[in-house]
């Protein structure tokens, strides 16, 4: 398969034309966008989390792990529903599993997060939330904020170094299961300005982190998926996972399509990018990013000064208009679709030969490929 590239250039001032399309009358096509998101893969079964046995396991009772793309643990002593956690993989611009997108653990998940994090060799985890929000806690801590070693199951975590960046801390922790000789070096990425169901104070320093961490996962081997987490592991997670997914296909000089990215995740984990305003944060991020550093220029200035910032908004559970046909609107108690017509309709979605074709448009083909 063929696909035509750009300058960097060439897709920043792609990307600025069509914000600034997209932020006139009041951010109304960022709106209907995000809009016309609001259904997909609402429909696709969560039986694993409904499960009596699973439910004390979930953070939040109506954010479950899509069955299809669920993060399965290895079954303890065979117990039944051991292999059960709140995860999902998620496509990142290599394949359908470049990242784990999960909850903030709780104390009684603490031992499967690690045991997820070691038997799917991980080795980045990337958590964009504080651990509490004024008396509400939204992450558990399970890591040694300081030196020092705590076990979790039959995994000994120990951190060895803390360094604090600009709003992010980076802490490198040394993972050990019992009976078992081998040593592994994890790097914990902490963001915990990022306000809940919010965006960051600002463009420069997400892009910052974002950059950071894309360039960490460029330099090591891929040995298995990055995790990433905030409180309920959809939108700050789908926010970032979106982001960097972005920053990679720009890296690669292919054009960007962020409604067609966010599509992609919400196939594989519901609500990622959880209201307007983290979609619309999205496009902000990767005009600053594409402008050329930590500092906006000039021309990005002006470029985001065209897209209105709204304030809170909650369109996650707003009405179905431009529903997509066979999805129905999502509501608490979900109706449970047969078992065997969303499996196989998944298949064919999302098999991996159609990634890269999926999330870029049309016109990045050059004519005259034929593609499978």
């Amino acid at each position: 398969m063929r696909v035509q590239t750009f300058s960097r250039a060439q897709i920043l001032q792609e990307c600025q034309i069509r914000c600034q399309a997209l932020a006139a009358n009041d951010n109304r096509g960022f709106k209907q966008e995000f809009e016309d998101l609001n259904n997909v893969g609402k429909d696709l079964p969560t039986r694993a989390g409904d499960l009596e046995a699973n439910r004390e396991k979930n953070r939040y009772p109506y954010i479950l792990p899509y069955d299809h793309c669920r993060v399965r643990l290895s079954v303890k002593n065979s117990y039944p529903h051991t292999d059960y956690i709140n995860a999902n993989f998620v496509p990142g611009g290599g394949s359908e599993r470049d990242f784990i997108c999960t909850q903030g653990p709780l104390p009684s998940t603490m031992a499967d997060f690690w045991r997820m994090v070691w038997e799917q060799n991980v080795r980045i985890i990337v958590m964009v939330t504080s651990l509490k929000h004024k008396d509400t806690v939204l992450c558990d801590k399970y890591w040694p904020v300081d030196r020092g070693t705590v076990y979790h199951g039959l995994i000994q975590v120990t951190t060895v170094t803390r360094k604090q960046g600009p709003d992010y801390f980076i802490t490198t922790i040394n993972l050990r299961q019992r009976d078992c000789p081998t040593d592994r070096i994890i790097t914990h990425y902490y963001y915990p300005t990022w306000p809940d169901r919010g965006v960051p104070k600002d463009s420069s320093s997400l892009c910052v982190f974002t950059e950071h961490v894309r360039q960490h996962l460029q330099a090591i081997p891929r040995l298995g998926p990055a995790v990433v987490h905030c409180s309920a592991g959809v939108g700050r997670s789908g926010t970032f996972v979106t982001l960097l997914w972005l920053m990679q296909l720009s890296a690669r000089g292919i054009q960007p399509d962020i409604r067609a990215a966010v599509e992609d995740l919400r196939l594989h984990r519901m609500w990622m990018v959880q209201n307007v305003e983290q979609y619309i944060f999205v496009h902000q991020c990767l005009l600053h990013w594409l402008s050329g550093g930590t500092s906006a220029s000039p021309q990005t200035q002006g470029a985001s000064s065209n897209i209105n910032h709204p304030g809170q908004e909650r369109l996650h559970s707003s009405s179905g208009r431009g529903d997509r046909a066979g999805r129905r609107r999502h509501h608490h108690h979900r109706q449970t679709p047969p078992s065997d017509q969303p499996q196989n309709t998944m298949q064919q979605i999302l098999h991996p030969g159609n990634l890269l074709r999926r999330l870029l448009p049309s016109s990045v083909f050059n004519p005259g490929s034929h593609n499978s």
